[in-house]
């Protein structure tokens, strides 16, 4: 356990000395120094691309989120064979890998002749958060009371009210873990969004990505150290 924690930390903690370090070589220390994080916050280019990566994640995470959340209850449901045939379903894009879902997507768009940009980004990221907020909410919805909403209903209530206060209070949890597991996919998606953007549209990921063909840019150790810290 030992040697996994030191091959999953190690390069993170590498990764966030090197954010203070004043040289730009990785193989010195040049002494301690907040200069990457001041540059950073004064690139417009990357804190143009973080705003945005930030909206789309936001709007594609409350977006998967309620429609996750409604679909589990659809599944939940059903008859145990079409539940069993739903989740199958529904876990494929969790299971197929991210350049065929991206290709595929950037296909679809371009035969339903719909310009690469803002608009496809956020669809493609909703498609691919749906699975994951299912994921989440399913076992706390099956953990629920099903009595319950009946008898909210005796004492009162109307089929909304008894919704919300007891079939969603109780899934809570599990729709608060769905929206953050989908918020945190969303944020640092890089192979989705590279084919869904278009050109001139950018996204953090991939203006990260451009960065580093071009040469060592220290900025990103200050900008990966504070994503790390964030999620």
């Amino acid at each position: 356990m030992a040697l996994i924690f030191i091959l999953l930390y190690a390069p993170i903690v590498t990764l966030v000395v090197l954010s203070f370090n004043a040289s730009k070589t990785r193989a010195k220390w040049g002494g301690f120094t907040l200069h990457w994080y001041r540059s950073l916050f004064a690139n417009t280019e990357i804190m143009n691309a973080l705003y945005t990566t930030l909206i789309i994640a936001l709007l594609a995470s409350a977006i998967a989120t309620i429609l996750g959340t409604l679909a589990c209850i659809g599944i939940n449901s059903m008859s145990k064979k079409s539940r069993t045939v739903f989740m199958g379903i529904t876990n494929i894009p969790m299971l197929n890998g991210e350049i065929v879902m991206g290709i595929s997507l950037m296909l679809l768009f371009i035969i339903c002749r719909i310009q690469l940009g803002f608009g496809t980004i956020l669809m493609a990221h909703i498609t691919f958060n749906v699975p994951y907020v299912i994921l989440s909410v399913m076992p706390k919805l099956k953990q629920t009371n099903k009595s319950a909403y009946e008898a909210a209903l005796d004492l009162g209530c109307t089929p909304i009210q008894a919704f919300f206060k007891v079939v969603i209070a109780q899934i809570m949890p599990g729709i608060l873990s769905g929206f953050m597991m989908a918020f945190t996919f969303s944020l640092d998606d890089f192979v989705v969004t590279y084919f869904t953007a278009g050109n001139g549209f950018k996204m953090l990921p991939t203006t990260i990505y451009a960065m580093v063909r071009k040469k060592v840019n220290p900025q990103i150790n200050a900008l990966s150290t504070i994503i790390f810290l964030i999620v």
